[in-house]
């Protein structure tokens, strides 16, 4: 038995296990914040900086079962569809959330911004769909493009729920990468279709 059908059966492995327990954390952020919004402001400082911790926290282990995934050779089926699926988890939740007006913030994110972030993700996740039924597969890459935006969207929310002056900044480089990365997929997406990149 080699090494590769060994990853395949270890579908519970230790990466994909922290990867489930990122997922865990999201709902514990969102009734964070939701409190954080109901609560006084001084009252509620408390519920913000947890949420901040909890967020960052998740931010590392996505970090971690990668490089778990990767130097112990832990890439699994699972995993590959896990992974994307606890970071959009978060950062879907956490950009609705601070879309909503808080006056305990000081600032909420655009709302534009958040039909723009969701709108990318959603026709990324419909672009796939279509390609698999069409092609019977979807190749998946790297993109570096796209860890540039979930990287500025995360330092965004992350500035926020820090009352961070100036926030603009963030928000609209996010914004630019968000744009940019739906036009690479889409891109990407429309040479799988056309049979230019071979599906293994």
């Amino acid at each position: 038995m080699n090494v590769e059908s060994i990853v395949k059966k270890s579908s519970l492995n230790l990466a994909n296990r922290i990867t489930m327990g990122r997922i865990l954390l999201v709902p514990i952020f969102v009734v964070l914040i939701l409190s954080y919004r109901e609560a006084k402001e001084l009252e509620g400082e408390w519920l913000r900086i947890t949420a901040l911790v909890i967020f960052g926290l998740a931010i590392i282990t996505d970090a971690v079962d990668g490089f778990i995934a990767r130097t112990r050779n832990q890439k699994t089926t699972l995993g590959t569809f896990l992974d994307p699926i606890a970071d959009k988890l978060l950062l879907i939740s956490s950009i609705i959330l601070l879309t909503l007006p808080n006056s305990s913030l000081g600032y909420h994110l655009p709302f534009w911004f958040a039909v723009l972030a969701i709108s990318r993700d959603a026709f990324i996740v419909l672009g796939a769909i279509l390609i698999h039924m069409l092609n019977g597969s979807v190749k998946v890459v790297p993109n570096p493009l796209g860890k540039m935006t979930t990287f500025l969207q995360m330092i965004s929310i992350a500035w926020i729920l820090l009352k961070f002056p100036g926030p603009q900044c963030w928000v609209w480089a996010a914004a630019l990468a968000t744009f940019s990365s739906a036009i690479g997929y889409f891109i990407f997406g429309s040479r799988q279709l056309n049979g230019s990149i071979k599906i293994q």
